[in-house]
């Protein structure tokens, strides 16, 4: 009879666990976010805290709310100019169906050897409008659907960052008792090499979060020193974008349009530098620096780890950039020590 109380005991906690699992299912992905931003900028929340005189809770707010100006703030401004672009888009194509293509602008005719042929396909296209838009007319439905599901996942996105950074001012002030919590599961699982696997978690996630934000902030000053070279103006502004679409993996979407509008207002030399300088400096020091500041200060091979950060990036998604290199090293680990640990003698033969 006590046996079977116990049995029905762990069921009942296996239930009440997925149940607890499955209403916390859509805020994984902030959780995590919220964990892994409150980790890497432990350092200036210790700081912090002992010139606040022990105020973890003020601490934790203070370093919050930078966190919502500088990074929250930011990309809830480019959601909102990137939803105007589109509907001025919209608007855009309307009036082209209506009235036909503005004049062609002054840069096309200057433009050497082709600049005839432009100004020719330009009025060209403006005669056949009516039939260029009859042709395109089964395709902008697509175009519009691909665009509104876009929309909707960067909205979700810009939510799930600013509840992220909302859920980091309790890691902030209960950072320590999440610690010796997870200290605390990791002994009743593995016993004495908790704090052996806490560690290396603790430096692999280290390690990326240094890889990825140090790679952004070379790319940022990179960014800022060519946009100052090629005359763009508002550098240090699009520098800081540059920042902010690194740690997206997407710095092109600042340096690319940059690079249209020197070709636009007829600086072609620039424009062509800006080009080389964007594709083989601003992100080609992605494939260098990134690699080295995440290994740099590990006991793990290279290979480990960037295998890590690629499969996750393509299993998991942008998560994944923190989530495999951390379950490929527990793996590597594990395996390592148990081929370390002397091996059970063999049964006496009868």
């Amino acid at each position: 009879m006590f046996e079977n109380d116990r049995l029905l005991l762990r069921i009942l906690l296996l239930i009440l666990l997925g149940a607890s699992l499955w209403v916390l299912a859509p805020f994984w992905s902030a959780l995590f976010w919220a964990a892994v931003l409150a980790f890497a900028s432990w350092p200036l929340m210790r700081g912090l805290t002992r010139l606040l005189g022990g105020r973890e809770a003020l601490a934790a707010g203070i370093l919050t709310g930078c966190w919502i100006v500088l990074v929250a703030l930011p990309m809830i401004w480019l959601g909102f100019g990137l939803a105007d672009h589109l509907r001025e888009g919209v608007e855009l194509v309307k009036n082209l169906q209506v009235s036909g293509l503005p004049p062609p602008p002054e840069w096309m005719a200057r433009t050497p050897m082709i600049g005839g042929r432009l100004i020719g396909w330009w009025y060209s296209i403006d005669q056949q409008g009516t039939a260029v838009f009859a042709t395109l007319k089964p395709y902008m439905g697509q175009v519009g659907n691909w665009v509104l599901a876009r929309s909707a996942k960067l909205g979700a996105g810009i939510f799930e960052l600013v509840l992220s950074l909302v859920l980091i001012f309790f890691f902030y002030r209960d950072g320590p008792r999440l610690e010796k919590f997870a200290y605390s599961m990791l002994e009743r699982l593995i016993g004495d090499r908790a704090g052996h696997y806490l560690e290396l978690i603790a430096g692999t996630v280290q390690r990326v979060v240094n890889g990825v934000i140090g790679t952004a902030a070379a790319q940022a000053v990179l960014a800022c020193i060519g946009f100052m070279i090629a005359g763009i103006p508002g550098a240090i502004i699009l520098g800081v974008l540059t920042f902010v679409c690194s740690l997206l993996m997407v710095p092109p979407l600042i340096w690319g349009p940059a690079t249209i509008w020197l070709f636009v207002e007829g600086d072609y030399g620039y424009g062509v530098f800006l080009a080389f300088w964007g594709f083989f400096v601003i992100s080609g020091v992605d494939n260098i620096l990134k690699p080295y500041l995440i290994s740099r200060g590990g006991n793990l091979p290279l290979v480990v780890v960037l295998l890590g950060v690629l499969g996750g990036l393509i299993s998991f998604g942008f998560i994944g950039l923190f989530l495999g290199p951390v379950l490929l090293a527990v793996v590597y680990n594990l395996v390592t020590d148990w081929i370390a640990s002397p091996k059970r003698p063999s049964p006496p033969v009868a």
